[in-house]
């Protein structure tokens, strides 16, 4: 099915190392918004960290943010929020804290970087994220979180792990966006590099993998496309949307 929409990972993807969008990628995503393609940002990062990536590639449509715990417009119209319970997150800042993780939570007014508040309960909770180099601690976590029914376990890089409501990531996300656009997912193109971007490259017409991307996002996309260094999304859109 022709493709309508395509769905951008940002760190990693969408992003070159020093987390600017290369003068290749902006072209391109302009020539494909100019034949009516959507492009959406499905990003780990929350609304404030993304939005001015969305302005500056004149996006007209949706923001997926948070890994899928929100969805806005280019408008700062929220659509959509899917929030941690309170005491969960506390439970898992705990957790980290004791297997001696750095963590990150975001919550709807901000982000707490290797902080926590006074009352988990005053806040709502959007994602809970946290890191390591000791793989050791992070499979502990892993483990020890496995035991909650009410979580949903991806990651953005190889040394982190990310946390959302159960049944809430890209893929779910991106399908409500699409039925906001009357297509289906059938006609989108998904482009990504991490776990947290396996479902959507999974669910997508077309799913590719950056080559910078973790081995089991590449042994499940149709196709591998090039780094983030050397413009992959551009690659991947000029093969499957403009057809050059």
């Amino acid at each position: 099915m022709a493709i309508k929409l395509i769905a951008l990972d940002m760190d990693g993807t969408l992003l070159n190392s020093d987390e600017t969008i290369s003068a290749v990628n902006h072209d391109t995503i302009t020539r494909a918004l100019a034949k009516d393609v959507q492009v959406v940002l499905s990003t780990g990062r929350s609304f404030d960290t993304c939005f001015s990536y969305a302005e500056s590639l004149n996006l007209t449509s949706y923001l997926i943010t948070c890994n899928g715990g929100e969805i806005w417009t280019v408008d700062n119209e929220l659509i959509e929020r899917h929030l941690l319970r309170p005491e969960r997150v506390q439970e898992m800042w705990e957790r980290a804290e004791n297997l001696n993780l750095n963590t990150w939570m975001i919550s709807t007014d901000g982000v707490w970087r290797g902080m926590y508040p006074d009352n988990f309960s005053s806040h709502d909770w959007l994602k809970f994220g946290c890191d390591s180099e000791d793989p050791a601690a992070l499979d502990t976590f892993i483990e020890e979180l496995s035991y909650y029914d009410d979580l949903e376990l991806a990651n953005s890089l190889p040394t982190n792990i990310e946390i959302n409501p159960k049944g809430v990531h890209k893929a779910s996300a991106l399908e409500s966006v699409c039925e906001r656009l009357n297509i289906t997912l059938d006609n989108v193109l998904a482009i990504g590099d991490s776990l947290n971007d396996m479902k959507m490259i999974q669910e997508a017409g077309i799913g590719v993998a950056m080559g910078n991307a973790q081995e089991a996002i590449k042994n499940v996309a149709a196709d591998v496309t090039d780094t983030n260094e050397q413009h992959g999304v551009s690659r991947a859109i000029e093969k499957y949307v403009l057809g050059d």
